[in-house]
């Protein structure tokens, strides 16, 4: 798995490239904690991927938590349609901020 992140005053955009597994996920939470305490608006990038398995979406709720605790949003962008099937299944459509 590939990560870019890109941090613009306080928001900060992860963009991430290939399956978001149990062996990928350390990656993008570490990914997510190297960034500075005054960024509170996260988002994560999924257009280029195309598998998230259950730790996969335990970062993103970690994610949004985070975000919440620092007094900002959490969002999700261009998940494909078997990655938006599995938000959905999970109930984290209703959570989440999610651009299609």
């Amino acid at each position: 798995m590939e990560i870019k992140t890109t941090i613009d005053g306080t928001a900060a955009t992860f963009a991430i490239a290939g399956k978001l597994t149990v062996q990928t996920a350390p990656e993008l939470e570490a990914a997510i904690d190297a960034a500075p305490e005054e960024v509170c608006n996260l988002t994560i990038d999924l257009s280029e991927v195309d598998y998230v398995s259950s730790a996969g979406l335990r970062v993103f709720v970690a994610t949004d938590k985070l975000a919440v605790k620092r007094g900002g949003t959490f969002t999700l962008l261009h998940p494909c349609a078997d990655v938006y099937d599995v938000l959905e299944m999970t109930g984290l459509v209703d959570i989440f901020t999610i651009v299609r």
